[in-house]
């Protein structure tokens, strides 16, 4: 998992589609599932922390972007 991309690749995996037309809620809602997949033991560890990591830096940018 290196981007974005593949974020919403696995999502869509397990039948999640996320788009509410807020940027960073979408990105909120995309850690709240992925947090939810591996509760459930769908993800392993190095697949959750590196997909949190990917979703908190594109929130960062955006936020960066926003306040500039």
């Amino acid at each position: 998992m290196k981007s974005m991309i593949d974020i919403y690749d696995l999502l869509k995996q397990y039948g999640t589609f996320i788009y509410t037309g807020d940027r960073i809620g979408d990105l909120m809602l995309m850690e709240d599932e992925i947090r939810e997949l591996y509760k459930a033991q769908v993800l392993d560890v190095k697949d959750f922390q590196t997909a949190l990591l990917i979703i908190r830096h594109e929130v960062t940018k955006l936020e960066t972007k926003n306040n500039n």
